[in-house]
């Protein structure tokens, strides 16, 4: 086979992976190719989290004997017994005789085992095929499954003068209709969504998505105080949507608001205090990752904007710009707070595409590397790790081996 052949056969593999986007979640994306003498016999993906592993699918899909043929799958093969059985074993008993691999899967349950105990069977296997590719593809599960920590993705509509509301707070609407169906798709697609109190008190959003097929998010709400209305779309939905509030401890009178918060259906979660008063959103991105949540999309408002920037918790953005201007001198642009001093200083972007949406131009991109630590692109240049390191001694390894456990026993 040639390295031509391989990349188109991988291809398919990465397309039939991304089928999963929104569905898998905190498992990876993952797709597979079963090609027997230049021809493709089965086709498979992790459809949904707790679903057949995509190498099995691919195999039960055969439409002839695939002994002897050519597997082409977007992740390591796992080596481990869970809920069902290994995909090593069902490739060797398959007979396949060839696997092309894309990433190597970090989980420490797997992690080279895969191949290994495929190459022992006199498997021929190749990895690496695409490789920055499918490592984009799966950024959400790598760097979740490598730190415990959810994606971050900002998101933000404005106008051409960069107002992401007028001068009064109205806001409805910035953007046009296909970017706001985009946007629910984004809400799908991520495990959680995010949003400041001065977002809830202005706009009173549900932060569910509204598209047929998808899940909607757990929502998280950070608000300091608990001054959240009880009579808020957020809090009547309560038992209808996961919701979480996110809260800096207890001060005077928040007991009995907590508790009616709690008798509504709301989650209160006590992520300690910043200096200026705010949600340790290290301590919040800790224990959302401690409870299952590999990827939070935030919509704003601007002072939660600025504090993710400024602390460098932002792993990706979309930015939505309206062919419009309203100006007003007090109408507000997507991220508040104090800014650099400098523009030296500021927070830098890669552009990864930029392109429409009806009317409207949509930037999508990814903080530059400069600003970050790791090849997925997370960036925490130059922030204190004590917030972090504090619930980091309450996590230690929990919450990362609790998701190698589930994905081992339900799927990829």
């Amino acid at each position: 086979m040639t390295i031509e052949k391989d990349i188109i056969y991988m291809r398919m593999a990465m397309e039939l992976a991304e089928k999963g986007k929104g569905f898998v979640n905190p498992n990876p994306l993952v797709g597979a190719v079963v090609v027997k003498d230049d021809r493709v016999i089965g086709k498979g993906w992790h459809r949904k989290y707790g679903c057949l592993h995509a190498e099995r699918e691919a195999l039960a899909a055969c439409t002839e004997d695939p002994s002897g043929s050519t597997m082409y799958v977007t992740l390591e093969p796992c080596c481990h017994y869970g809920k069902q059985p290994p995909c090593t074993e069902a490739l060797i008993a398959a007979g396949i005789s060839r696997v092309v691999v894309g990433i190597p899967d970090p989980n420490p349950l797997v992690a080279g085992k895969g191949v290994a105990i495929l190459r022992e069977h006199g498997i021929e296997v190749e990895c690496g095929l695409l490789e920055s590719e499918l490592k984009k593809q799966n950024r959400i599960f790598l760097k979740y499954i490598t730190s415990g920590r959810p994606w971050v993705t900002m998101k933000w509509a404005m106008t051409l003068d960069g107002k992401i509301a007028a001068c009064t707070g109205d806001s409805r609407w910035v953007s046009g209709e296909e970017s706001r169906k985009f946007a629910h798709e984004l809400r799908g697609w991520n495990m959680a969504i995010m949003a400041g109190i001065g977002t809830v008190r202005a706009d009173d959003p549900m932060l569910n998505c509204r598209l047929d097929g998808m899940r909607s998010p757990v929502r998280v709400i950070a608000d300091s105080n608990a001054t959240v209305s009880l009579d808020s779309n957020i809090v009547r939905t309560a038992r209808q949507y996961r919701t979480i509030l996110a809260v800096s401890g207890h001060s005077e009178g928040m007991d009995d608001r907590i508790a009616r918060l709690a008798d509504a259906g709301v989650e209160v979660m006590d992520c300690g205090r910043t200096a200026d008063g705010k949600v340790d959103l290290g301590c919040l991105f800790e224990k959302l990752g401690k409870a299952g949540i590999d990827s939070v999309l935030v919509e704003g408002g601007a002072e939660l904007d600025w504090s993710l920037v400024e602390s460098g918790f932002v792993d990706e953005l979309y930015c939505f710009i309206a062919p419009k201007v309203i100006g007003g001198r007090s109408a507000k642009g997507p991220v508040g707070g104090n800014g650099f001093p400098k523009m030296s200083e500021a927070f830098g972007f890669d552009i990864d595409s930029v392109g429409r949406k009806g009317q409207d131009i949509l930037v999508h991109a990814f903080p530059r590397l400069i600003n970050c630590h790791s090849e997925y692109g997370v960036c925490h240049s130059e922030r204190s790790e004590e917030s972090v390191s504090r619930c980091h001694s309450e996590r230690n390894e929990e919450s990362v081996s609790r998701c190698h456990s589930e994905r081992s026993e339900e799927s990829e």
